[in-house]
């Protein structure tokens, strides 16, 4: 995966598109060995793209297909390919009526966007004037180039690069699968997953710091014994009986998804105080979501120290939801995290430290309620009148 700009290497732009290419093509099978930012420079391009072909059978860049000297990808692939590269008519006629239609004429300097080489195709680019490249090379070895910006890249990549891609022989039988988890760090899912497991092989499980969980993912091959997907759900299971009190979600979802699957229909209204609205944040558009209130007045966070449920409760009647819940943060150095969880059978409240202060810790503050909420909403009957009412100081 080869990123072209030097607006990437200088850190003016991030490079989105490599790493959601490489998660598309890890789950059709194809093992990415690299992802690289390079600068516009010719000979460094060039010296990449070589590289790449030199160790895969498929290249695949994004960026550098525009008009300007500075757009060298082209020039660059066709120099790792040893040819020259031509216009071709066709594809000048299109640039050229492309323009027309906006009652300009073409520059001259678009005349190396109808670019082709000896066994190159271009990838219909419906959202620019870059058409993209497909290069099959005598060998086998495939070369794709796709334009940097996303609005053209993934119309290109999942119409045109993509459909071909499966068309021939792609990558090998795959399946993955990711438990998300919180309450736990991974340095402690080491003694809890087993570090034999950790360093198999087949199947592969690794373990990923995110900022709102700690996932870990589950990735097999078939082995001719077993698929891959027989690989995987045999390891997850595993899993879940190994570390399954900490497991909130699977795959891609959220804790706004999490605590909806929790809440099954009823709603919910929040109150925040010292977090900055990390919890709304958080939440999203979560459809259950009815209200959510900030207050971020010192004055209101020492007055609901004293009284989080009466906030709770307060919210839950105004937002007309069934559950209200209240969240409270207080910062020395770690933040010390109040919540409330209010329904029309009473008021529970609990305590929890989040590790650090500032941002970090309002944000942490955030997902401890989260957690608070899913592990009650798991545990509790909502609609049972026998909640308790419980008020701290």
């Amino acid at each position: 995966m080869l990123a072209v700009g030097s607006e990437l290497t200088t850190g003016t732009t991030r490079d989105t598109n490599s790493g959601d290419l490489a998660r598309e093509l890890t789950a059709l099978g194809v093992r990415v060995l690299r992802n690289v930012a390079l600068p516009d420079d010719l000979a460094i391009a060039t010296s990449a793209v070589a590289g790449g072909l030199a160790d895969a059978d498929l290249v695949v860049s994004t960026g550098g297909l525009g008009p300007t000297p500075d757009d060298l990808t082209r020039e660059a692939i066709a120099a790792a390919c040893g040819l020259e590269p031509r216009v071709d008519a066709g594809l000048l006629a299109g640039i050229e009526a492309m323009f027309t239609r906006r009652g300009v004429a073409m520059p001259e300097a678009n005349t190396k966007q109808a670019w082709l080489i000896n066994g190159a195709l271009a990838l219909p680019n419906a959202h620019g004037s870059a058409p993209g490249w497909w290069v099959e090379r005598p060998d086998g070895q495939v070369i794709i180039a796709l334009p940097g910006p996303p609005r053209e890249m993934w119309p290109m990549w999942r119409e045109h690069a993509l459909p071909r891609l499966r068309s021939g022989r792609l990558g090998v039988e795959r399946a993955t699968h990711t438990l998300r988890l919180s309450g736990v760090g991974e340095s402690a899912l080491v003694a809890l997953i087993g570090e034999d497991v950790l360093r198999a092989s087949n199947p592969q499980v690794a373990t990923y710091a995110r900022a709102d969980a700690v996932d870990v993912v589950v990735s097999a091959v078939a082995d001719g014994r077993l698929s891959a997907q027989a690989l995987v759900d045999e390891t997850v299971s595993r899993l879940r009986t190994a570390v399954g009190e900490f497991i909130f979600a699977d795959g891609d979802q959220t804790w706004a998804d999490a605590l909806g699957g929790r809440l099954d229909g009823r709603t919910l209204a929040t109150v925040e105080l010292g977090t900055a609205g990390q919890l709304q944040a958080l939440l999203g558009g979560a459809p259950y979501l009815r209200f959510g209130e900030l207050l971020a007045d010192e004055d209101n966070v020492h007055h609901a120290g004293n009284d989080l449920g009466h906030y709770a409760e307060r919210v839950r009647e105004v937002g007309h939801a069934d559950i209200g819940v209240g969240l409270l943060a207080r910062q020395d150095k770690d933040t010390h995290v109040r919540i409330a969880i209010a329904t029309a059978d009473g008021t529970e409240e609990m305590s929890r430290v989040a590790f650090l202060a500032g941002d970090e810790g309002r944000r942490r503050a955030a997902i401890a309620c989260a957690a608070a909420l899913w592990s009650w909403l798991g545990n509790a009957d909502v609609s049972q009148a026998d909640i308790p009412t419980v008020r701290k100081a």
